[in-house]
């Protein structure tokens, strides 16, 4: 059965899952061969797992997809038996989370034509579960009546690294949450502009959590990506065949890169956001990491089962797990030890760890990556 947009079928929700990023800001620690959403940095969970276990008492395991490329299919499944296996969606290579979630919509609407899709990310930490549970309802509630939906995370300082959302006027108050209509999407302001977002309180970050329905999704796809649309319908028509396989790799290689923000979510007319207070964080970089851990009373946060011994040391991040480091008469450091690779940066350079990665890839020392 192919997807069409206009939807039939039980309305459960559904949760797509993307896990195909190689968080190369999270380097050494996060390497091509094992992704940080493949990793237990926070606690014992491996990031991934920490976000099937957010959403399992909202849905059953089988309600449950995780997109991911080839390379991370054997872990994925490993890490997660409770999801069966054929709603591992392997994306032949990466082309964006466009074409990722139209490719979970085909799969979704073969089992579950009537659904809801709840999009998330598999590398983010939400630091009140119960709360992101209570807010994706909301939000369900709000793509049940027709509309896209995102969550808009209020802002707790001026964040050049993220893109913003501004609201517009109410749309609903559901379950006492507001939800608004976005009246524009602004990508990676500069400093100035992010203070004045926070200060205005009408400003949001873009979360890249996404909430509709199957038929509105379709619908988006077809109207702003049709390109893609028909592609997408291509690879339905082979699902669940004997020819999926190769449809889906010979389709794919045509597919071109975009995102799902740039692709839907800045040009669609009706899509609305919920504001979001769930301690929420992307955990972009080593800093970011350091800002959601707890810190003992000098600041330092120290991860992994490593011992610091510290000598006038503040606000420092420190992650060698089996190792001991020594620090004397330093503040705001990143040290992160791999094993084969040392990592020692101020915080405030720690999103110029992807610029390390670019020269070690320029220099041919893929077997650092």
């Amino acid at each position: 059965m192919s997807p069409s947009p206009e939807g039939t079928g039980d309305s459960a929700l559904s949760v797509v899952i993307l896990a195909g990023g190689v968080g190369t800001r999270l380097w050494p620690r996060s390497r091509r061969n094992c992704p940080k959403q493949l990793l237990d940095l926070v606690d014992a969970r491996t990031m991934l797992q920490n976000t099937v276990d957010r959403v399992l008492p909202m849905v059953d395991a089988e309600h449950i997809y995780i997109v991911t490329g080839a390379e991370y299919a054997a872990q994925v499944c490993e890490q997660l038996p409770q999801v069966p296996a054929e709603n591992i969606i392997v994306e032949p290579s990466g082309r964006g989370t466009a074409p990722c979630i139209g490719l979970a919509a085909v799969a979704l609407s073969q089992r579950w034509p009537g659904s809801i899709m709840i999009s998330l990310h598999a590398d983010h930490v939400i630091g009140d579960a119960g709360r992101f549970r209570e807010l994706l309802r909301v939000a369900a509630a709000a793509a049940g009546r027709g509309h896209l939906v995102t969550l808009g995370i209020k802002p707790t300082y001026a964040e050049t690294g993220y893109g913003y959302i501004e609201r517009g006027r109410l749309v609903h108050r559901l379950g006492g949450v507001p939800v608004y209509r976005v009246a524009r999407f602004v990508e990676k302001p500069p400093a100035e502009q992010a203070a004045a977002f926070v200060r205005d309180r009408h400003h949001y970050w873009n979360s890249g959590l996404f909430i509709w329905r199957l038929d509105a999704i379709w619908a988006a796809f077809r109207r702003w990506l049709p390109e893609l649309y028909a592609q997408l319908m291509e690879i339905s028509a082979a699902w669940g065949t004997p020819e999926q396989k190769s449809v889906l790799e010979e389709t794919w290689g045509r597919v071109r890169p975009v995102s799902i923000d740039v692709g839907v979510m800045e040009r669609a007319e009706d899509v609305v956001v919920v504001p979001a207070d769930m301690g929420w964080s992307d955990v972009g970089s080593w800093a970011s990491l350091a800002d959601i851990m707890a810190a003992n009373e000098a600041g330092n946060v120290v991860l992994g089962g490593s011992e610091h011994l510290a000598l006038d040391t503040r606000n420092s991040l420190i992650y060698a797990p089996g190792r001991t480091v020594a620090t004397i008469g330093v503040a705001d450091l990143i040290v992160v030890d791999a094993g084969d690779v040392i990592l020692i940066c101020p915080k405030d350079r720690a999103q110029d760890v992807k610029l390390m990665v670019e020269e070690i890839k320029r220099t041919g020392r893929t077997d650092l990556l």
